[in-house]
């Protein structure tokens, strides 16, 4: 805990995150078919002693036709053509002729988003619906995203539909949260809301990180009170989960983790652990969900209003099997339609054994290789699978100039990985080993970099 007292001023402090900073709406306009129940609800989370000091007030303000609309899926039969369509009027395709299928687009990427945002929302948006999120990115500047408040809500019905397909029932269950979004960072957003259209259960943001609780015990009391029937987050909170104080307190019907690469070793551990499915969701902000897999095989394309290509760094297709950088078309979020969007990311596209496509061997932002004393180039996928053969949870390795090679590894073996790492690249190396992936640093830290690859 910190130990400033309690008239100084925190140096870190980040005034947005203070607690009521930011509240414009009022509780009716925040859920417009609020109940007493959840009236009720609400004030039971926000006012309940072992809470955290929550930081926002966010709700899904829809209204009774927007709830029931919000339960079924966008129809994907024809969604292509009608999203170019609206594509080829946004400003920023202006001017260009030509742009008759998908290939004619030219591929884009965050800096054109960052550089001018407006570009890319539909002139005719409705404005009224949107709420904005941030997505820290990372690779660069941080990015403010207009999302449609019919769409973020469908995405919670969405998450219902895949623990069903589980074989995993998921319905409203006493006053136990729905679900709790789990982060584990110095300063967040937190806040309690409704979920309006699942019986008015309440849910959270919640972050694990120790400064945002009141003593040492109040996680562990407000979890085992409010006991969420799902958790998400990434891999660096959800692994908080298996700390001493939380292992025993937590019960969910299912984890789902985003955001960050899940080792193989981790998912394991959780899934023992709760004795659930714990779903690795490949999603961007900005694009919404692309793929999911509960096992180690293939990331499995969603059935949505989603579509994967694999490119060169020419903007030139890559053969089905080949590696190449992962580029989305995304059509969910109505007041940001994109086309061919770059996500920094690299894999292969595979045919998966009923037909449908896969993304195998995911690996996030670059596709780093690293150069072995022998001269050979080795890619990053194969340090992946050795890491995660040893058991390693976390990680991040570079490569200097000269050859010398850092890594830092949250669990597994060191000893194991260091015969690894010397067998693959032969070069001289400073291993750490910590013991959660917390302990790596906040923020999304990039797994790999190499100065030579």
């Amino acid at each position: 805990m910190s130990a400033l007292h309690r008239d100084e001023r925190d140096p870190l402090v980040l005034d947005e995150y203070t607690p009521g900073a930011a509240a414009v709406l009022s509780d009716a306009e925040r859920w417009p078919t609020m109940d007493d129940d959840g009236a009720a609800r609400l004030a039971r989370w926000r006012r309940h002693p072992s809470a955290p000091a929550w930081t926002h007030a966010t709700g899904d303000r829809l209204t009774a036709e927007m709830r029931e609309r919000v339960r079924r899926p966008l129809p994907t039969e024809g969604w292509l053509d009608e999203h170019l369509a609206t594509a080829r009027r946004l400003p920023y395709y202006r001017g260009m002729p030509g742009l008759d299928a998908l290939e004619d687009f030219p591929p884009i990427g965050r800096p054109h988003l960052v550089a001018d945002l407006a570009s890319f929302v539909p002139l005719d948006a409705d404005l009224d619906r949107m709420v904005h999120g941030t997505s820290s990115g990372s690779t660069g500047a941080a990015l403010l995203i207009p999302d449609d408040v019919e769409e973020v809500a469908r995405g919670f019905h969405d998450l219902v539909a895949q623990v069903h397909d589980a074989g995993v029932g998921w319905a409203p269950d006493g006053e136990r949260l729905a679900l709790a979004h789990l982060v584990h960072q110095r300063d967040a957003f937190t806040y309690v809301s409704l979920v309006s259209g699942f019986g008015q259960r309440a849910m959270a943001r919640v972050n694990l990180h120790e400064r945002a609780w009141a003593d040492a015990g109040a996680r562990a009391r407000f979890l085992a009170d409010s006991d969420p029937q799902v958790l998400t987050g990434n891999p660096t909170s959800l692994a908080e989960l298996l700390a001493d104080d939380l292992r025993a307190v937590v019960r969910p019907l299912a984890l789902f983790s985003s955001a960050m690469a899940l080792s193989a070793p981790l998912r394991a551990e959780l899934e023992t652990a709760f004795a659930c499915p714990v779903f690795d969701v490949y999603s961007l902000h900005e694009t919404r969900p692309i793929a999911v897999r509960t096992d180690d095989g293939p990331f499995r394309i969603r059935d949505r209003r989603v579509l994967v290509e694999t490119l060169d760094a020419h903007g030139r297709p890559v053969p089905d099997g080949e590696v190449g950088e992962l580029v989305v078309t995304a059509g969910e979020n109505p007041l940001l339609p994109l086309v061919r969007y770059r996500t920094g990311d690299f894999g292969r596209l595979v045919r998966l054994a009923d037909g449908s496509r896969g993304i195998a061997d995911l690996e996030g932002r670059e596709h780093t290789r690293f150069a072995a004393a022998d001269g050979r180039l080795v890619p990053c996928v194969d340090l992946t699978q050795q890491l995660q053969a040893h058991g390693v949870r976390g990680w991040s390795i570079e490569q200097a100039a000269d050859g010398r090679v850092s890594a830092r590894i949250a669990g597994g073996d060191a000893d194991a990985v260091a015969r690894a790492l010397d067998a693959l690249l032969g070069r001289p190396l400073t291993l750490e080993r910590v013991e959660r992936p917390a302990d790596l640093g906040e923020g999304k830290p990039r797994r790999y970099r190499s100065a030579l690859g």
